[in-house]
């Protein structure tokens, strides 16, 4: 009989309609109150996105996964609450839960601890605590998205379970070593980081929307054109991509789109109408890597009054020397036709910040000029250098596409696309701290307060040598010299400035952070986690501001 190798993920919840997630390790019918899909196959693996229709606006539904009509899910004796649906009903009161960046190790000690008790510590997992708070809470309670900024695997950095399955299909001895090379391995990867029991409860439980960051692939994926071309010189490159980009089709983009859109996919209603899609995700996969405008990563999803659109700033890239663009033209039309006014709220979901620390922000856009050649091959060289080992790949880092993000969210605000909403804020994580910082906009009467929300990471930590440069961007002389340096170079500040809305700096803390919105009224919650007198995690409030 057919049982379940990972899931089921709870991805969608609307008004009347859900969409449910599974892998199974046969083919199979995959029934969810009495909603029925056929598993499609992918070498070797059989997944299922079950649309569930019929359901009542603010309704709580206890499910059950069937395969083949045999009970598969819940598992007997795992002593979690039963797994729900909680569909949205305009107007009401919304609770949403963001972060980014959980490198999955053991929950034990040396891994538990901080980085500075032990070179292997990563400290306590703040997704996994906010799970096990949420075990206890009411299913009418529990938040209504999960969003996840990026990184919710590290093909670089795979667990100890992934480890041992590479090492024992090919020699870790050659490149690339013991990062993950090809569908199989991420295969294994999604299921090592997402079927831990706990986290398994919470993703069936709590709908989760996802984007994709460097770790999905490798650190510094996408930063530059003379990355790619380095990537591509060898010989294992290929492999690795296409498993990066299938697999992230398969186990994240898809639970990503509304069933309506799913419905209207032609490259999913083609994968679910062949004996076996490999060969079919593969030419997608290597054409998308190949022409990044082939695909469409952004995507948007309505909460009653709030909408959120998640734009990709990782796999669409455009990075030809002189035009580096954080999404492709096409992609940004369609961007600016989604983020319109007309809500309570408007949520614009990015991995990497756009707003990072002035400092850092000035010091990336004046280090994209150098890079281009503006002070001569030479300093292009040292400044390629210094952006992958420092990371400085932000909007800032893709300037054109920086002033056009800030002028559409000018746009809205002023009310320029529709009624104003009552707040704009922008989540992002990818940094390894969090903050919350208000923008100005000079010399405008914008009615709705803009404020760009950071929560990372889940678990891991920031390099010191890192965390030196990120850190002095949120201080006055940082500022100074960044502006110093971008107008060495023709670079202006788009008639905007933002600061952080408290005294500390930004938290280093592994955290999760919550939006709690209702009506016109916006709440932020940062918490960190760490460790009870029970052993068992716990979160910490770090910090919680009123947005308006």
């Amino acid at each position: 009989m057919p049982d379940l190798v990972l899931g089921p993920l709870l991805r969608y919840a609307g008004e009347t309609d859900a969409t449910v997630w599974v892998e199974t390790d046969a083919a199979c019918e995959v029934e969810v109150l009495g909603c029925r899909s056929r598993t499609f196959r992918v070498e070797g693996h059989h997944y299922a996105v079950v649309h569930v229709s019929g359901l009542e606006p603010g309704g709580t539904y206890e499910y059950e996964v069937l395969l083949d009509g045999e009970k598969r899910w819940p598992e007997a004796g795992s002593g979690f609450p039963p797994s729900v649906i909680h569909t949205v009903v305009s107007g009401a009161p919304l609770k949403i839960v963001f972060g980014s960046c959980r490198n999955v190790t053991p929950h034990e000690a040396p891994h538990a601890w901080t980085d500075e008790e032990d070179d292997r510590g990563l400290g306590v997992d703040a997704l996994y605590a906010m799970a096990a708070r949420l075990r206890d809470e009411p299913a009418e309670s529990l938040p209504h998205a999960l969003v996840l900024l990026g990184d919710q695997i590290y093909a670089d950095e795979p667990p100890y379970d992934t480890i041992e399955f590479i090492r024992s299909r090919r020699d870790t001895g050659k490149p690339p070593g013991e990062e993950v090379a090809n569908f199989q391995e991420y295969a294994r990867l999604y299921r090592d980081s997402w079927r831990e029991p706990t986290i398994r409860w919470l993703l069936s439980t709590v709908p989760s929307v996802m984007t994709f960051d460097d770790h999905e692939v490798t650190d510094d994926w996408n930063i530059s054109e003379a990355w790619i071309e380095e990537m591509r010189t060898h010989p294992w490159w290929n492999e690795q991509i296409i498993g990066a980009y299938t697999s992230y089709w398969i186990y994240q983009h898809l639970g990503n789109l509304p069933p309506r859109e799913l419905e209207r996919n032609d490259l999913f209603q083609k994968v679910k109408a062949t004996d076996e899609a490999g060969p079919l995700l593969r030419e997608f996969a290597y054409r998308t890597h190949r022409e990044p405008t082939k695909a469409r990563w952004s995507f948007h999803r309505d909460f009653g009054e709030t909408r959120l659109v998640m734009v990709d700033s990782r796999g669409g890239r455009v990075l030809e020397r002189g035009r580096r663009l954080m999404v492709d033209s096409e992609e940004w039309h369609w961007i600016e036709e989604h983020v319109t006014g007309g809500f309570d709220h408007l949520l614009l979901g990015t991995s990497v910040p756009v707003l990072p620390g002035p400092g850092s922000h000035y010091v990336q856009a004046w280090l994209e000029t150098v890079c281009s050649g503006v002070w001569g091959k030479r300093a292009a060289e040292w400044g390629e250098k210094l952006r992958r080992w420092q990371d400085l790949e932000h909007w800032g880092s893709f300037y054109e596409s920086f002033a056009e993000f800030v002028g559409l969210v000018r746009s809205v605000g002023a009310g320029k696309k529709g009624q104003p909403p009552a707040s704009i804020i922008v989540l992002s994580g990818d940094v390894h701290h969090g903050y919350l910082a208000e923008v100005t906009f000079r010399n405008e009467d914008l009615k709705s307060p803009v404020y760009q929300a950071v929560c990372s990471p889940f678990r891991n930590y920031i390099p010191k040598t890192k965390w030196r440069l990120e850190g002095a961007g949120w201080t006055k002389p940082g500022k100074v010299v960044g502006r110093f340096l971008a107008r060495l170079v023709g670079i202006g500040d788009q008639g905007i400035s933002w600061r952080l809305t408290h005294r500390r700096k930004p938290w280093l803390d592994n955290q999760v952070a919550t939006l709690e919105l209702d009506g016109q009224r916006a709440t932020l919650t940062f918490e960190k986690a760490a460790p009870s007198d029970s052993g068992e995690p716990n979160l910490e409030t770090i910090y919680e501001h009123h947005l308006v």
